[in-house]
């Protein structure tokens, strides 16, 4: 597959590619919509990914292609983007911003993208995309960027960049996750504990239903605004910064201050 991409590269590019990048996708065994409430998660990193060739350009610009799709950019090295359209370039595009933002030092570059993960599938193909491309870009200019940093870079460009209000955990789990091992992360504090997985002569299926799921076009912005509102609603009685600081008990003691059933239970859903 390497072999077939490097001669994709120069086919694009007319040059040979100089180095190569790979960020993995992810599943979460459990914890749905607790990252941005603040709880525990367990992820792992699975073995499919996204593959980023590069190789530096003269003409002072960043040249965007990939072989899941037609969409291509061109655009010149600049002080900062912003987001156009839907097309996939925008995810390297705002990490791309968020180093400019941070006073990085980047010049013209030519990528190739190939990803392995079924687009929208749930496998955290657009953080596997912001992660190889901010691991790239901090290796090539010599950024200077933790690990951590480079999540935290990431979760901004999903949060800012392309408009999704999503927690750490996507871009958290592609870039810690090991092999046979799954993460016990707090997405509060972000501390987390590599935990064996290896599961002997079990296999870990996942299963395509062919249900496209995008972010950015789906309901997950309005079950982040959910259950922010439930949030405040029990905060006129309880001192705590996130669903996941109270238990049940302390729960049903105090669903009353939230007036809306659907409301309620998403917070339910969170708390349980």
């Amino acid at each position: 597959m390497l072999s077939r991409l490097k001669e994709q590269f120069r086919e694009f590019f007319d040059q040979e590619n100089t180095n190569t990048f790979f960020a993995p996708g992810r599943v979460n065994l459990i914890g749905e919509h607790i990252d941005y409430n603040g709880g525990l998660v367990m992820p792992c990193a699975i073995t499919y990914g996204t593959t980023l060739l590069t190789a530096p350009n003269k003409n002072g610009t960043f040249r965007f292609r990939s072989t899941n799709f037609s969409e291509t950019l061109d655009i010149e090295v600049n002080k900062s983007y912003q987001k156009t359209g839907s097309s996939w370039f925008n995810y390297p595009l705002g990490v791309i911003h968020n180093f400019l933002k941070d006073g990085k030092e980047l010049q013209g570059l030519d990528m190739l993208f190939y990803g392995n993960l079924p687009i929208g599938a749930g496998l955290s193909s657009s953080a596997s995309i912001e992660i190889v491309t901010a691991f790239a870009f901090n290796e090539l200019f010599n950024a200077g960027l933790s690990k951590l940093d480079l999540v935290i870079l990431s979760k901004i460009v999903e949060n800012e960049f392309i408009g999704v209000n999503s927690g750490i955990m996507d871009q958290f789990a592609v870039t810690f996750g090991e092999k046979e091992k799954t993460l016990k992360l707090n997405c509060e504090t972000l501390d987390y504990q590599a935990v064996d997985c290896n599961l002997g002569d079990h296999l870990l299926a996942i299963i395509n239903t062919n249900k496209p799921r995008k972010l950015a076009e789906s309901k997950y912005n309005e079950r982040v605004l959910e259950c922010q509102t439930a949030l405040k609603a029990l905060q006129t009685e309880l001192t705590i910064n996130n669903l996941c600081d109270i238990n049940s008990e302390t729960f049903e003691k105090h669903k009353h201050l939230i007036e809306d059933s659907t409301i309620r239970n998403r917070a339910k859903h969170v708390v349980e």
